[in-house]
């Protein structure tokens, strides 16, 4: 098993979990600084913001640091005549907070081509994808420029088909985790494995690192982590909730007094199943039963979650958080970074026993119980 550090060229398997539309370079940066892996989420960022992003991160830290995008699945809708319709029935939303109807644009997202020429110039130490598995091409290309592949996955099966397709690590996001389920080979309601139980499942299955995700923000979830298998840890709400977040402060309020139970998995926000709290408007979109495809209902909600967000109304924004957020202590990166740190094990390198390993030793010592016994 690689040494996760080496892998990545850093100095504690600590990765910050990219944010799409919440990501910054200040805290992308600091864990970077840290000895970590900071990561920037480029959801919806075209070719041009992606190379201007790359130079900002550049500017502000000389260590590795990751950047993730979405992999297109093949069932996300363009524009249609549909987008009125879905739009209206958001008309309150934006009227809260003082924005016009949108009218149907032109495209939702760019397209991957445009954000993967733009990532090999700015040639990031990691690319992270989420959503699927890289093609081949990508992988070489990564591969040939010196770049680093980090798959995503929330099944058995899913990290499997990411360690065959050639990533360098898996993250294994258990549901516990914030934001969206990035599941792609079955629908997102039917991967819903938890962190505890599908990290030493995927340890057990590939030959590559494997980074934990979901329910871990202080040292005893990363202590856990590294005792189930894992070689490092990836780690959102915790940091979501710090001074340098791109987050606003009711979103940072949000996470520190919502109980895991009050999280929600739900498509209001997106069209696709992510965890956040349900507030007013998730509820309020739930209720009317009518959601969007994805990527229609995430970008005619974005207009009105832009604007709530910087009116600081937490009750019209996306306020995504994992089930750890009662864990949350600390107010800024280092402080987050330095609790992480503490739990992880004096040898990381040391990838703990496998199933069969251990089933090994129960045997090795019932032989021993019933030499004794004799």
């Amino acid at each position: 098993m690689s040494d996760l550090r080496a892998l990545l060229g850093i100095e504690h398997p600590i990765i910050l979990g990219p944010f799409g539309g919440l990501s910054s370079t200040a805290l992308t940066a600091a864990v970077s600084n840290a000895g970590g892996l900071g990561s920037f989420g480029l959801y919806g960022y075209d070719g041009d913001r992606i190379r201007t992003t790359g130079a900002d991160l550049r500017a502000a830290t000389d260590r590795p640091f990751a950047v993730n995008i979405w992999l297109p699945t093949g069932d996300e809708v363009e524009p249609n005549p549909q987008h009125t319709v879905f739009a209206q029935a958001l008309q309150p939303f934006y009227e809260a907070v003082g924005v016009d109807v949108p009218a149907r644009p032109e495209r939702y997202n760019p397209p991957l081509e445009e954000q993967l020429e733009a990532i090999w110039e700015i040639a990031p130490a990691v690319l992270s994808v989420v959503f699927g598995v890289p093609s081949a091409d990508m992988v070489d290309e990564a591969r040939r420029r010196g770049i680093r592949i980090v798959g995503t996955a929330t099944t058995v099966a899913e990290a499997v088909a990411l360690a065959e397709a050639g990533v360098d690590a898996v993250v294994a996001t258990g549901a516990e985790a914030a934001g969206h389920r990035v599941s792609f080979l079955r629908p997102a309601e039917e991967s819903l494995v938890g962190t505890f139980a599908l990290v030493p499942q995927v340890v057990d299955a590939v030959d590559v690192p494997v980074i934990a995700a979901g329910g871990i923000a202080d040292r005893r979830g990363v202590a856990a982590a590294f005792a189930l298998g894992a070689s490092g840890v990836q780690v959102g709400t915790a940091f979501l909730a710090t001074a340098e977040s791109a987050a606003n402060q009711a979103h940072r309020e949000a996470i520190r007094s919502t109980a895991a139970d009050e999280t929600v998995l739900t498509r209001a926000m997106s069209g696709r199943l992510a965890r956040g709290a349900r507030n007013r408007v998730v509820r309020a979109i739930e209720a009317s039963g009518t959601i969007a495809p994805f990527p229609m209902q995430n970008w005619l909600t974005g207009r009105f979650r832009t604007a709530a967000g910087e009116q600081n109304l937490g009750a019209l924004q996306s306020l995504w958080m994992g089930q750890a957020a009662p864990l949350v202590r600390h107010d800024t990166a280092a402080k987050v970074f330095a609790e992480l740190a503490a739990g992880i094990p004096a040898d990381p390198a040391r990838r703990s026993a496998s199933s069969g390993e251990i089933d090994a030793r129960i045997e090795e010592n019932r032989n021993a119980w019933d030499d004794a016994d004799r």
